[in-house]
């Protein structure tokens, strides 16, 4: 089984918080960690923008990521939220059980 981290930027950190408890409780998400105040400047509308969001990365396995996906879209304020799933290729034996063991 293959295990991912999920990055999702969010708009502040009640939104993350609302997402990752979701993300948990419905345990599309073995624990997730929410960094505050993240600079971004991107191209949205065409121009470019800056502003401030939280990132929410969720500890998953593959396999539960589209529904991770899912689950974030029906909750996220943004029309195109930012949700994308890095491979984790290495890791602590124990922690990478413990995600599969956590996540349905």
């Amino acid at each position: 089984m293959k295990n991912c981290l999920v990055y999702i930027t969010t708009r502040d950190r009640d939104e993350a918080k609302k997402i990752g408890f979701e993300l948990v409780s419905n345990r599309l998400a073995a624990g997730v960690n929410i960094i505050d105040k993240i600079e971004s400047i991107y191209w949205w509308e065409g121009k470019v923008q800056n502003g401030s969001e939280t990132l929410l990365i969720a500890k998953t396995k593959e396999s539960a990521v589209p529904a991770l996906i899912e689950k974030v879209k029906s909750l996220h304020s943004y029309k195109t939220p930012c949700i994308v799933s890095l491979p984790i290729n290495e890791g602590n034996p124990d922690f990478l059980r413990w995600i599969e063991a956590e996540t349905a």
